[in-house]
């Protein structure tokens, strides 16, 4: 089980108050209350965890956090604000239940379409998508379509997206659905040393050895009520009962030792059962499979995660703020590179350029066209429209042609030709 972090003081990352959530038919009869009277706090740095059947409210209760739906009634505040700030959203990573990825695009398109929503450096971005897909195994596939993974894979490559932001608060709602035993033996790890680094993590499940695993405390949900709440020391321990652990003793030791308990105790206490500990079949599965790639055993699927990505630890805010002062630099010196008819754009473009926003022309350009030249830039250059010119039309003697009326036409110190666009 995971430790609480010592960065859990300070306000709460979510605080729900009363929360009521109520789903109507067309007539406003009420037909399902998913979420009902519900209150608990999410602490700073420390992995909460939600519990619960299928239909206990907790999908329901993670939308109503991310502003997608609103309560019925209650209170809900995440990170001091109301869900639907805006400046919240770009401080929180949340994987879905269900994968929802664009097909067509493979695992790297994937994490820098989502880079460039958060409008990262392209450094920056380069270097944490390298960094996630090694984490989640996905390096040796990064170039295959996302249509063409396992629904593990995909889930793994939604796990990336979700950090892609390096986020404040973490939302992981059923992480190892999908996955195999060593895909959410590594969710796990992730999860408990993001814990350790400070980050604040809920995570929804309905596998109670996931939760288990990996929390500091938990809230228990059945028919959208909280049933209980606390660490998993409190609701887990078995009073009145002790286990002691040795190595292998004689029939006859133990029942030399059993005889001593009961003398020691008024007969009030005695050996319940003796049995030998048993391997868990998960390490069972993970031995087995270590062992085959260390045997270099050939696969075409997901490979064993690497070490969690580096900037996802906790930074201190010179450390932040040191880091983006590097990007920014890195980023106006390649910006600088461009060829100078690229920065300065045409004077009828100015006021339509003014008025497109930064970010969707940072979408529309991609890395390759950054690095090529004007091909990329969409606002900068106004393309003249013309006619569509067929295969069989000579265009080396319409430009002879248009050679010689520019000719007569230009008047005296006018250069021939000039102020024509030459045909490539």
């Amino acid at each position: 089980m995971a430790q609480a972090s010592s960065s859990g003081s300070g306000s709460p990352v979510v605080v729900c108050q009363r929360l009521t959530k109520v789903f109507r038919d067309f007539w406003k009869r009420p037909r399902v209350r998913a979420v009902d009277d519900v209150s608990f706090e999410v602490q700073r740095g420390e992995v909460f965890g939600l519990l619960g059947p299928n239909g206990s409210g907790k999908s329901t209760a993670i939308k109503i956090m991310l502003g997608l739906l609103h309560p019925t009634s209650g209170r809900v505040a995440v990170l001091g604000k109301p869900p639907a700030d805006v400046t919240v959203k770009k401080k929180i990573g949340y994987l879905p239940e269900e994968s929802y990825l664009y097909q067509f695009l493979n695992a790297r398109e994937t994490l820098d379409y989502y880079g460039k929503l958060f409008q990262l450096d392209r450094v920056v971005r380069k270097k944490r998508i390298d960094e996630l897909l090694d984490m989640v195994g996905l390096s040796a596939v990064q170039h295959r379509q996302v249509r063409e993974y396992s629904k593990g894979m995909q889930r793994r490559i939604g796990i990336a997206q979700a950090l892609i932001n390096d986020p404040e608060f973490l939302i992981l709602d059923e992480p190892t659905t999908g996955l195999d035993p060593i895909g959410s033996r590594q969710i796990k790890d992730l999860i408990i040393n993001l814990g350790k680094r400070g980050k604040t993590v809920l995570l929804s499940s309905h596998m109670l050895a996931d939760v288990e695993d990996c929390v500091d405390r938990m809230a228990i949900l059945y028919g959208g009520k909280i049933r209980e709440e606390g660490t998993c020391d409190s609701l887990l321990t078995t009073e009145g009962h002790q286990v002691i652990e040795t190595d292998q003793l004689s029939d006859a030791t133990i029942g030399r030792i059993d005889q001593l308990i009961r003398e020691s105790t008024g007969g009030q206490s005695s050996i319940i059962r003796v049995f030998k500990p048993r391997q868990k079949l998960e390490d069972l599965f993970i031995g087995l499979v270590e062992k085959a790639i260390a045997e270099r055993v050939v696969t075409s699927g997901a490979m064993h995660g690497g070490q969690t990505a580096t900037f996802l630890q906790a930074q201190s805010e010179t450390e932040n703020q040191g880091d983006a002062l590097i990007s920014k630099l890195v980023g106006a010196g390649q910006r600088d590179e461009r060829p100078e008819e690229m920065v300065q754009p045409l004077a009828a473009n100015q006021s339509r350029k003014a008025a497109e926003p930064d970010v969707l022309r940072q979408l529309l350009k991609t890395d390759e066209e950054a690095d090529n030249g004007p091909r990329g830039e969409v606002s900068n250059f106004q393309s003249a429209p013309g006619p569509v010119v067929g295969k069989d039309v000579d265009l080396g003697m319409i430009d002879s042609l248009l050679d010689d009326e520019n000719d007569d036409k230009s008047g005296p110190g006018q250069k021939p030709g000039a102020g024509r666009e030459t045909r490539p």
